[in-house]
Parts: structure tokens; C-alpha cells; sequence
């Protein structure tokens, strides 16, 4: 596992409260099989208009292609706990996402993907928002250590939960990865746990 402490790129600004799970990834693209497509789907239905146009949606601009830090507002990924949402994210580029405020359980389904979240005030937001906006070439870095956005001499103070921050610091983020490199740790101790059907007889 990697440890994360610096996420450097250029932001894409999604402006709006309350963005839900599903205008992340619409519903009806949770029966993929796999998450691997799920990269085309990000803002599907605000991305496109009912003749299956293109719309004025950041996602759809040229200048933000390649954009790695998305800067969204209060309250983001809110509504059901679907992971595909984050996934939908991760696997369109983004590495790292700043906003207002975030629902907690996207907020954790991002960081065991390796996503760090991280709060900024509402001015610094719109500031941030802005400025990707308007110069969408300008290199921002995510600093976990110093916990600031810097963009040139620009410099923002965020928040995280220490949990998550320790995590990505740490590279403990992968909840599969750690059990799997602690596979023998782990055997050994399901081995000294009761197993009730062997209790029970159903089974030698």
C-alpha cells in the first residue's frame, strides 16, 4: 500500500449544495458487474441534455480534461452510501476532492480508494472554485503534512479527520490490501475463535 501525503494537479469546480450519490452516478449504472466503466458516468444526466447533447458541464470542458482535485460545496455525496460513486470518480482521474462539508460515508468509501477528503471554509471554496474556473491551468498540491492547498502563492488551510488523514499517511487506507498482507495473522486468529457449528455437532 502507498502512503498518500500530496496530491498535486489541476481542479475542476462542480458548484452546487447537496450533490447526492445519484447525480454522481445515476442509479441505473449500479448493475455493472465490475466498477472498470465506471469512469464514463460521472454527472451523466447533467452532462448531457435529453437529445444526448453535451451540456456547459464541467466535466464536459476541454480545459478540465486531466483535472485531478475536484472542489465541490457543502454537504457532497450525500444520499445513499453507494461506493460506486467515489469509484465513478476515481476511475474519471480525480485523486483528491475539497469541499464545504462531505456525508460521512462517502466520505470513508473515499479514503479506503485512496481519495483524501478535505474541508475548506465556504470563502476559500468559492476562491478555489474560481480560480479553476477561470485559470484552469493552475497547478494546485493537496498537503496532507501541512494540511493546506497550496496554488502558487496562494495558500489554504484544510481540515480532515484524523482518522482518515493517519490513514493515508500511514498507507493503511486499503482495508483489502491490509488484510491480505496480514493473511497469516489473520488465519491464525479465525483459528482461535469457537466455531459454533463445530460446537453444535454439524460438523468434525
Amino acid at each position: 500500500m502507498s502512503r498518500i501525503t500530496i496530491v498535486e494537479g489541476r481542479a475542476i469546480p462542480v458548484v452546487g449544495n447537496d450533490i447526492d450519490t445519484d447525480r454522481i452516478v445515476p442509479a441505473r449504472y449500479l448493475k455493472e458487474i465490475t466498477f472498470e466503466r465506471l469512469g464514463e458516468y460521472p454527472f451523466l444526466d447533467e452532462r448531457f441534455d435529453e437529445h444526448g447533447e453535451a451540456t456547459d458541464h464541467p466535466f464536459n470542458r476541454a480545459e478540465h480534461r486531466g483535472a485531478t482535485i475536484l472542489v465541490v460545496n457543502e454537504n457532497f455525496g450525500c444520499g445513499s452510501s453507494r461506493e460506486h460513486a467515489p469509484q465513478a470518480l476515481l476511475r474519471w482521474g480525480i485523486r483528491a476532492i475539497v469541499a464545504e462539508s462531505f456525508a460521512e460515508i462517502f466520505a470513508d468509501n473515499c479514503t479506503m480508494l485512496g481519495i483524501p477528503v478535505v474541508t475548506a471554509s465556504q470563502g476559500d471554496i468559492g476562491l478555489l472554485q474560481t480560480l479553476a474556473a477561470e485559470q484552469p491551468n493552475t497547478e494546485l498540491a493537496v498537503d496532507l503534512e501541512a494540511m493546506v492547498i497550496r496554488a502558487g502563492s496562494l495558500r489554504v488551510p484544510l481540515g480532515m479527520a484524523e482518522s482518515r488523514r493517519r490513514a493515508l499517511r500511514e498507507g493503511t487506507w486499503d482495508i483489502t490490501a491490509l488484510l491480505l498482507a496480514n493473511a497469516e495473522s489473520v488465519a491464525a486468529a479465525a483459528a482461535r475463535l469457537p466455531n459454533p457449528l463445530r460446537a453444535s455437532g454439524l460438523v468434525t
